[in-house]
């Protein structure tokens, strides 16, 4: 069993209350969740105004393919929700 894990971190400028940022995460989440089928929550940062992390796992039998699809919603973050990505990292687990 493999376990690919992605970390993203995210700047939100226009943000003008801890509201506005939650609905713009909690968006994007539901997104990345129903077009990729990972398990995607905010993991970090959640009292700054202008940053958030979103943290997502995906469980399968091989590395080449978890680490493919992080890859894919990475460009779905930055192209399709037109999110500020200021860092990310993919990571994979043997199990």
């Amino acid at each position: 069993m493999v376990v690919t894990m992605i970390q993203i971190l995210i700047e939100l400028p226009e943000a003008t209350s801890l509201k506005d940022k939650r609905s713009v995460i909690s968006a994007a989440k539901e997104r990345i969740r129903r077009k990729f089928r990972i398990s995607c929550a905010e993991v970090d940062l959640l009292d700054s105004l202008r940053f958030g992390q979103i943290g997502g796992a995906l469980v399968s039998n091989s590395k080449e393919f978890g680490e493919k699809v992080m890859n894919r919603v990475l460009a779905f973050v930055e192209d399709e929700l037109a999110l500020k990505v200021h860092d990310s990292q993919i990571h994979s687990e043997h199990y």
